[in-house]
């Protein structure tokens, strides 16, 4: 089993990580050379802490890295997962592209987080090879998803996609397709409100995430876990939610809308809604 990884951003190099450690191969694809070389090292970093986590089987070798633009070198993969960031229309041109280079019978995903399954269905040359897998950040640790099947998703490419998944060591929560699904149509309109609560000098960032880890047992609150997804695909999330819902809810508030185009993307810029020097 080879898998295939479009997109070399945070969410595809944590994909990639708990392919490798569990033994599979991985050809990941972006369009950004400079990107990609990036990619191998955060990989191997995370690679190292997952497994001084206990993340991975043991007895298993790693399986191999290998990085690409091309995206016909993916052609003889078993499997392929888009990463690429939450914009439909760029989603859908890589998805019509992939579709068209791999064959019959290969299972393609979309690790989208609102996206409709369905919606993207219609780029790709056979839909009913197509669903969604959400994982959650970071990958290697967080041991649950959410399997979305569309409308149009096929029999086989649920076992296939259960398959991988169990390959994966990850379990399965199967969900219908909708704006969101259930994590984001919950979480981004959550995040949406704390950084409003901020905006409007009700409480900081700590005292909010204080309240949320204190009171609710949450291990990340809100503003955290933003900050850990990066703050410039919350905004994308919840414009695709509001566009799909028409849920004023979901407008980005202006906090967040300000901090993105400030580049305080969270975590992978190193300041969000707190400052990541080192670990929080």
């Amino acid at each position: 089993m080879t898998l295939a990884v479009l997109g070399a951003g945070v969410m595809g190099t944590g994909i990639a990580t708990l392919a490798i450690g569990h033994g599979l191969p991985v050809i990941m694809v972006d369009l950004d050379e400079q990107t990609l070389g990036k990619a191998r090292g955060q990989v191997r970093q995370q690679l190292r802490l997952a497994t001084l986590m206990g993340s991975f089987p043991s007895g298993i070798a790693t399986g191999e890295l290998t990085v690409t633009t091309d995206i016909a070198d993916v052609a003889s993969v078993t499997a392929v997962i888009e990463s690429i960031t939450e914009r439909p229309e760029l989603k859908a041109t890589v998805l019509a592209d992939v579709s068209t280079v791999v064959t019959q019978g290969t299972l393609l995903v979309s690790n989208t987080s609102a996206i409709p399954i369905d919606e993207m269905a219609d780029s790709v040359a056979r839909p009913e090879e197509f669903l969604g897998i959400h994982f959650m950040n970071p990958p290697y640790l967080i041991k649950t998803v959410e399997l979305i099947r569309g409308p149009r998703t096929g029999d086989a490419a649920v076992a296939a996609a259960r398959s991988l998944l169990s390959t994966l060591n990850t379990k399965v929560v199967v969900v219908g397709d909708g704006p969101g699904f259930v994590i984001n149509r919950v979480l981004q309109r959550m995040i949406n409100e704390a950084a409003r609560i901020v905006q409007d000098g009700i409480a900081t960032p700590e005292a909010v995430d204080a309240v949320f880890t204190g009171c609710l047992g949450h291990r990340t609150g809100p503003l955290g876990t933003a900050d850990l997804i990066g703050l410039d695909n919350v905004v994308d999330s919840l414009n695709v939610l509001l566009d799909r819902t028409g849920d004023e809810g979901y407008r980005p508030c202006d906090l967040l809308v300000a901090k993105v185009k400030a580049g305080e993307h969270g975590r992978k810029s190193g300041t969000g809604f707190f400052e990541h020097g080192g670990t929080r």
